[in-house]
């Protein structure tokens, strides 16, 4: 039985101890939960901030759902950054719904939300439970800014993108948890919005974004589709939404791009066990260790979203730093409501949704992570 409020499951990895550096940072008591309290103590002595001031506890636990159920239990809010979610978010879904937590997660990937959506939706709605999957730097900014554009009258069309730099290259930085999540995307289906209906990207899409904020157009992709036109499909104001992912450095776009039409060529066709070997070395290769804590001076981000409607015509854009160190501010945001019973929205909800984009940027704002602007067209 967990001894604090807010659990946050999958401690030992980079984004689980960053949201408990933003606790921490808070004054907000959690139990730390993962497969090994080995583990855990070891990379919190290594990597979390201000450990010594913390009111905490470690729980070692398997991943499944009757032990996890007992772990939850006595929690109000557990926080999960086990992934790829597609592979083992539904498990912590359903324990958190058994032990009466709200269930906050990082991720965007269409497949697990969809099917979260689908089979937990009502459930939790009729238990007063928030299943709030995606509260993360990559898809709660981009949600902002599209928030930020519905805001001008007649607006109803969205396209937006989330765009970030890291250390000399745009793909270092990622962590190993965010590459197997990436690679996993391969294996699934990538839907946009378009009248009201989801619609499956082409295989190969890709866009070439021309944005004032860069010299040169970002080659991006639809990223496994991004949690947007999940969350919009529900949305009455909006009939259609587009959104891609881009990193500043092009060439490591085009490799990501390139591995997805390998994929296409030489893996879809394998059996699952012959896949998930196929992922594991993609993710040895590419992302063996964890990287180190983000520099405010080097990891920038760029989110926008542009609004049309019949006349309408606007852009938002949501400018940041340190997207892992911002995911974790925002899932802290998210606890802070729910412990003051606060919540806009219970069932399946996004973040925005539940505590409002403003709420939200407020937050961000305030720790100097994030600064919002908007523009008519």
């Amino acid at each position: 039985m967990a001894k604090y409020p807010v659990v946050v499951y999958g401690a030992s990895g980079y984004t689980g101890m960053l949201i408990m550096d933003w606790l921490i940072d808070q004054d907000i008591p959690f139990t730390a939960v993962g497969r090994s309290a080995k583990r855990i103590k070891e990379m919190m002595a290594e990597r979390v901030v201000r450990l010594e001031s913390a009111r905490y506890d470690i729980v070692e636990v398997n991943h499944e759902v009757d032990e996890l159920v007992k772990v939850f239990q006595g929690s109000k809010v557990v926080c999960n950054t086990v992934g790829p979610f597609v592979n083992f978010g539904m498990t912590t879904i359903e324990a958190c719904l058994k032990a009466g937590c709200h269930y906050l997660d990082t991720t965007g990937e269409q497949g697990f939300m969809l099917q979260a959506r689908d089979e937990y939706d009502e459930l939790y709605r009729q238990a007063g439970l928030l299943l709030s999957p995606s509260l993360s730097y990559m898809y709660t900014y981009s949600e902002i800014a599209a928030e930020l554009a519905l805001e001008t009258p007649g607006v109803d069309v969205l396209e937006t993108a989330a765009l970030a730099r890291g250390p000399r290259t745009g793909a270092a930085g990622v962590t190993v948890g965010s590459t197997a999540s990436i690679f996993e995307l391969f294996r699934s289906k990538q839907f946009y919005l378009w009248e009201n209906e989801l619609m499956e990207h082409p295989v190969g899409t890709s866009f070439n974004i021309a944005s004032p904020d860069f010299f040169e157009p970002v080659f991006a992709l639809p990223w496994g589709g991004t949690a947007l036109p999940i969350y919009m499909q529900r949305d009455s104001r909006v009939r259609s939404c587009t959104s891609a992912v881009g990193f500043y450095d092009n060439k490591v776009m085009r490799l990501v791009h390139g591995i997805g039409e390998k994929w296409e060529a030489e893996y879809k066709h394998l059996n699952e066990q012959e896949q998930d070997a196929v992922i594991k070395q993609l993710v040895d290769s590419t992302t063996p260790t964890m990287p180190p804590r983000e520099r405010t001076t080097l990891q920038r981000t760029v989110d926008f979203a542009i609004g049309r409607g019949q006349l309408a015509a606007v852009r938002a854009t949501v400018r940041g730093i340190t997207p892992y160190i911002a995911t974790g501010a925002v899932q802290t945001a998210a606890v802070i409501k729910l412990l003051e019973n606060d919540t806009n929205a219970v069932g399946f909800a996004s973040g925005c949704k539940a505590f409002g984009h403003r709420y939200l940027l407020g937050f961000l704002e305030q720790r100097g992570l994030a600064r919002a602007t908007v523009e008519e067209l």
